[in-house]
């Protein structure tokens, strides 16, 4: 089922997958949202785990069985039979590891280490459940990602100043409280609809991670799922999205750490972000790099953050985004209290153009 005139309000979205750079940098992503192929988390479903482990065996148990994944994608995308489900998968084992993970919780880098499962909330302000503060098919996402049935989760591990979803990201008890079944049905109901993916964003989905696996352990149809994050996990959440995200789509707003500190409370930002998004890319490189030039910071982070794309993930594709505009509390600092001007940004895509990135077809 299609969205009815989607490709008259984004003809670019209706022609994103019969361009080269795309199909160059995305191809099984492409072929997932077509329902050409079965969705990674399908496949992590499909591959038997054993349940009995416990600790770093079953960590141990969760790396080999990811690369054990790979294996498995290209032989059922080479028209092997889909194995049949067993007793306890790979997806059921990260389930349970990201359980884990939340009490105490070490989901993200900031380790606040309160126990969400007893109901806590952590520094994010996510409780014991995700709280849903709208879902759609979203028509303003990256072209290839457009219809995009897009999950805005409350709450948030960053305090960014500038923060367009404040209204959600900084007020936690916004929303409707669900669980695993809910979110799984929403996830049906928007790949039905005619959304190309199922698109995790807030806020942040990082706090939801037990939940949003759940979920996926319980969705009946084939999706592929986009995680669109500010990337500030802790190394073992990131280690459970492998062989279940189809679709990267990071941040990757600053260079300099005491920017990030000041800007959105985030320590050691450059260190873990760039952390995860090698560890994503060097599993599975469809990427889409959001970089989100700032008013003042070409020199300090934009150029440096290119050329460290250039160096470091070469495929991804780019998003020089010009949408800054100072919303939510950034008139506090004069020196972001504007939008980018015209030669910023002209500067920003130059830059990305004469690294060689894959940033036209996106941005």
């Amino acid at each position: 089922m299609e969205v009815a005139g989607w490709w008259v309000l984004r003809p670019d979205a209706a022609m994103a997958f019969r361009d080269r750079e795309i199909l160059e940098a995305l191809p099984r992503y492409v072929k997932a949202a077509r329902g050409e192929v079965e969705a990674q988390f399908v496949l992590a479903k499909r591959l038997k785990a054993p349940s009995g482990l416990s600790g770093e065996r079953a960590w141990e148990e969760h790396r080999a069985l990811v690369g054990e994944l790979r294996d498995l994608i290209r032989e059922v995308d080479s028209g092997s039979p889909l194995p049949e489900r067993p007793e306890f998968s790979l997806l059921d084992l990260k389930v349970r590891l990201a359980r884990e993970l939340a009490s105490p919780c070490t989901l993200c880098e900031r380790r606040c280490g309160v126990d969400r499962l007893s109901g806590l909330a952590g520094v994010c302000g996510v409780g014991g459940a995700p709280r849903v503060a709208s879902a759609f098919i979203h028509m303003g996402e990256e072209a290839p990602i457009t219809p995009s049935g897009t999950v805005f989760f409350s709450g948030c591990n960053f305090r960014c100043v500038f923060c367009q979803n404040w209204d959600i990201s900084q007020e936690p008890d916004s929303g409707r409280p669900v669980d695993a079944h809910y979110l799984a049905s929403l996830f049906e109901a928007l790949r039905e609809r005619g959304a190309r993916n199922v698109n995790l964003v807030g806020g942040e989905p990082t706090p939801n991670l037990p939940w949003i696996l759940e979920a996926l352990r319980l969705t009946r149809v084939s999706v592929p799922v986009v995680w669109n994050s500010n990337m500030y996990m802790s190394e073992k959440a990131t280690e459970l999205l492998l062989g279940v995200i189809d679709l990267w789509l990071p941040d990757f707003k600053y260079w300099e750490d005491p920017h990030a500190l000041k800007y959105s409370s985030a320590p050691r930002y450059r260190e873990v972000v760039t952390r995860n998004i090698r560890m994503a890319y060097d599993h599975w490189p469809e990427m889409v790099i959001r970089h989100l030039v700032m008013p003042g910071h070409v020199d300090c982070c934009t150029v440096p953050i290119l050329r460290w794309i250039a160096d470091n993930t070469p495929g991804a594709l780019v998003n020089v985004m010009d949408q800054y505009r100072p919303e939510y509390r950034a008139h506090r600092f004069p020196e972001i209290a504007r939008r980018p001007t015209r030669e910023e940004i002209v500067r920003a895509r130059e830059e990305a153009e004469r690294l060689g990135l894959r940033w036209r077809s996106v941005s």
